[in-house]
């Protein structure tokens, strides 16, 4: 092996991994009472433990709290009270999380030192792939990266996305050169506010490296899907910009002209020529592998409900490139890392890292049952790290360096199994999100709330919403939110239903959904028009049949408010009269 290659810090990285899979129990402890220590003077801690940093006390005193806890604490210092009253270090900025509370972002706590947890789990991606896929050194990744729009509190801390934070970060933008993270996007084309025209420099970008390309891939599924599918409605404009050597004026970010450049110092009409006898060339299945020939695996968060994208992701790659999940991570910390990167999707489990946060878990003794927000969890109910069981259902809890203390998350996890004394998880579901496309996580109340605010509409014009459901559409790009409704008159000589009345409908929905979906929706344009389609009389009388005779009971029967996939799809659909979609964006503000 070429010794300028940087072998010896991948052997470090999986090294320290191993002793800290092995010393799990020790380093949980450890965390733990480095926040203790570091955090016993906060307003939070003193109320429960008195000054004192004795883990017993922390085990029988903190409660186990959901966000409308934190809350009031997170608005006092985003009004300008000091950070001391969450934590003893100072909160540099709030991270926007993609769950709700009461249709406003959660705001999670931030210090400094996050940062370098977040670098260190990065900094293990590459050695563990490295175990599986030779030659990553020899070429570069096309990674579809993006920064989302961020405002400042009151009192003038910043309030971005977690990865928002990341990529403005020293940590990113002074990273050292590793021809194992060699990206073909300049970084300014990263940071570019406007998604269009960063999206378009950055497959620009991947284009004009695609020999050098080995790995493709964006942070969740549905952004690179979005991606490939702007490629597809601007391959020609891409494809002019190279023959040229010219950049598209549509592009007007004065960073990413400048950035673009030496891409474009030359026309190269070999090159275009090549691209545009591929994209022209009939469907589109297989596209990937013949764009970028050398590329070894797509890399993108595939869990959950990312795990909808699969299908797409199969069908543009020709079901030959594999397609990775790497980590599990959310705003309010990072998780864990999947040790077996090449295994199908399906069966991505994570290894919690123990340095990252103090972790516990509330036991779902009745299968995936899970307790609801407002539900007391009792202190002596919550399991540590290192004795959860192999086959059970938990919902993980967190305490960190920030001022979170046993914070539910919201996520759903089932133990695989351990590496040595780490647990391995496979993530199931958050709790009680029904719809999910982006970073938008609707649950059922709020579906509930948007629609019986749109049937208002309906009434006033003498019809009645007899009942309704939905589920998510992703074989459109972006995908949207489809409503199956079921409307009767409530007189004779009523107006007929028309496209104006259900298209305002539609726009009544989305406008009483939260702030993250309207802004995937007017701002981020990840989320497409939602739409209602108008069922015929007893299609939901044939609903209940159909899963009544696949074994639900009939005296307990409540019409499903989220139809996934299967049978149950298929029946409404074949009952579909009509559709239509909202006509325009709805109102978000920053």
């Amino acid at each position: 092996m070429d010794n300028n290659k940087p072998c010896y810090k991948i052997n470090d990285a999986l090294q320290e991994l191993e002793m800290l899979a092995v010393n799990a129990k020790e380093a949980q402890q450890l965390i733990l009472t480095k926040i203790l220590e570091r955090n016993q003077a906060s307003e939070y801690l003193r109320k429960f433990m008195n000054g004192s940093t004795n883990i017993s006390t922390f085990m029988r005193n903190v409660p186990v709290v959901t966000y409308d806890v934190v809350q009031p604490y997170i608005a006092r210092i985003s009004s300008g009270e000091d950070s001391s009253i969450l934590c003893g270090e100072r909160i540099v900025e709030l991270l926007r999380s993609s769950g709700t509370s009461r249709g406003e972002p959660r705001l999670m706590p931030a210090i400094s030192e996050d940062l370098d947890r977040r670098t260190y789990l990065y900094s293990l991606l590459m050695p563990i792939m490295n175990k599986y896929v030779s030659g990553l050194d020899e070429g570069k990744a096309m990674y579809l990266l993006f920064v989302k729009a961020e405002t400042l509190t009151s009192s003038g801390i910043p309030v971005r996305s977690v990865l928002t934070s990341y990529y403005k970060s020293p940590h990113f933008l002074h990273r050292k050169h590793d021809l194992y993270n060699n990206y073909t996007s300049p970084d300014e084309v990263i940071l570019c506010p406007d998604s269009q025209q960063s999206m378009y420099c950055q497959l620009l970008c991947g284009l004009v490296e695609r020999q050098h390309v080995l790995r493709l891939g964006a942070v969740f599924a549905s952004a690179f899907l979005r991606s490939i599918s702007f490629l597809e409605r601007y391959w020609c404009d891409l494809v002019n910009d190279i023959r040229l050597g010219k950049l598209n004026s549509s592009v007007t970010d004065t960073a990413c002209r400048l950035a673009m450049v030496h891409f474009l110092a030359l026309p190269n009409p070999e090159l275009a020529d090549e691209l545009e006898e591929i994209c022209s060339c009939g469907p589109w299945r297989g596209i990937l592998g013949r764009l970028w020939p050398n590329v070894k695996y797509i890399e993108a968060v595939l869990t959950g409900t990312m795990a909808q994208y699969i299908p797409m992701l199969e069908f543009y790659s020709g079901a030959r490139i594999p397609l990775v999940c790497t980590m599990y991570a959310s705003s309010e910390s990072y998780f864990g890392v999947n040790l077996r990167p090449l295994c199908k999707p399906t069966d991505v489990s994570y290894t919690i890292l123990p340095n990252m946060a103090y972790f516990e878990f509330i036991p779902l003794e009745d299968g995936l049952r899970v307790t609801e927000d407002d539900e007391v969890v009792e202190n002596d109910k919550l399991v540590n790290l290192v004795d959860v069981k192999v086959g059970c259902y938990y919902e993980l809890v967190v305490t960190t360096f920030s001022g979170l203390y046993r914070y539910r998350v919201g996520d759903v996890l089932l133990v695989t199994g351990f590496y040595n004394c780490a647990p391995q998880f496979k993530f199931i579901c958050r709790r009680n999100v029904i719809l999910s496309i982006d970073s938008d996580k609707t649950n059922e109340e709020d579906l509930h709330n948007s629609v019986t605010r749109a049937k208002k509409i309906l009434e006033d014009r003498n019809y009645i919403l007899l009942e309704y459901t939905s589920y998510t559409d992703t074989s459109t790009v972006p995908g949207h939110y489809v409503l199956f409704w079921e409307i009767k008159s409530t007189s004779e000589g009523v107006t007929p239903l028309d496209a104006e009345l259900l298209e305002s409908c539609c726009i009544s929905v989305e406008e009483s959904l939260d702030y993250i979906y309207r802004r995937c929706r007017a701002h981020d344009k990840s989320v497409g028009p939602l739409e209602i389609r108008l069922v015929e009389a007893g299609a939901f009388d044939a609903l209940m049949d159909l899963l009544v005779s696949q074994g639900s009971s009939i005296n307990q029967y409540k019409t499903p408010r989220c139809i996934e996939s299967g049978l149950a799809l298929k029946l409404l659909n074949s009952k579909v009269i009509a559709s239509f979609f909202s006509p325009r964006d709805p109102e978000w503000t920053m």
